[in-house]
């Protein structure tokens, strides 16, 4: 029964390692992934917002012709 806990308590602390690494390899990964799509996001809104400025001011040169 005591080998039993040894080797129990051995599998559990060669797997706690890894775990942490992984675990804080994906968080890294998360993040880096919302930076991304909030960076493309703002740049979306920008480059909608040029192109409706753009067909508005078109729209109001055609219109005086």
């Amino acid at each position: 029964m005591h080998n039993h806990l040894v080797i129990n308590a051995l599998q559990n602390l060669l797997f706690c390692i890894p775990k942490a690494a992984v675990l804080h390899g994906k968080s890294v990964c998360f993040a880096l992934q919302n930076s991304r799509f909030r960076n493309a996001k703002s740049k979306l809104a920008f480059s909608e917002e040029i192109i409706f400025t753009k067909s508005k001011l078109l729209l109001c040169v055609g219109l005086k012709f």
